[in-house]
């Protein structure tokens, strides 16, 4: 079992990463230009403001079916397919939490570039590392529809399993698969932002 199980949720865990880097980089674009909206101030900033703040409420399961079921699987645009794949609608159902979440750190990092402390701005980049790595986790989410990611091939594979012992057996391997590259990226995070406060300090 576990010679099957284990490169069939490596290639699953490899599809959690692939999601969580493909919502970074739209939630970088959107929450970017929001933090740069908002730091103008204005209409501009209030309505950044707005927007930032239904980001934070949106519920990633909700935006996830919306997107699955408000667009029709044949739609089309200029011959291309129009609708999502479950992978890209698991990433951009996460680009609400990811751009809120850089919009945030981007303000953050521009009072302290204005207030003369430019490696304090360079804590963004630890915080948005930090928000790769609550990507990873919450793509989990594309378990519910289908989405071939490494919580999907725990729940197959716990199916096939005849007792309750073996199943909690397989899931606490899966939790620890999964905890191992993610409290390694959080661990270099928190020395990084060790770093760089001591350097800030001198």
């Amino acid at each position: 079992m576990i010679e099957n199980f284990l490169p069939q949720f490596l290639a699953g865990m490899a599809v959690n990463f692939e999601i969580a880097a493909l919502s970074l980089v739209m939630g970088l674009v959107l929450g970017l230009l929001l933090a740069w909206a908002r730091i103008a101030g204005g209409i501009a900033g209030a309505a950044a403001a707005a927007i930032i703040g239904l980001m934070r409420a949106a519920p990633t399961f909700v935006v996830m079916f919306f997107l699955l079921n408000a667009i029709p699987r044949d739609a089309t645009f200029l011959g291309l397919p129009m609708a999502p794949s479950g992978l890209m609608a698991v990433a951009l159902s996460l680009v609400p939490y990811s751009a809120a979440y850089v919009a945030d750190a981007g303000v953050a990092a521009t009072v302290q570039w204005r207030a003369g402390s430019h490696l304090g701005a360079l804590l963004f980049l630890p915080n948005v590392t930090r928000a790769f790595f609550v990507l990873v986790m919450s793509s989990g989410a594309g378990a519910a529809i289908g989405v071939n990611e490494g919580i999907a091939v725990i729940l197959r594979q716990a199916e096939l399993l005849p007792t309750l012992g073996e199943r909690l057996a397989l899931f606490a391997l899966g939790v620890t698969l999964f905890g191992i590259p993610l409290q390694v990226g959080f661990a270099l995070i928190r020395a990084l932002q060790r770093r760089l406060s001591r350097v800030m300090m001198r």
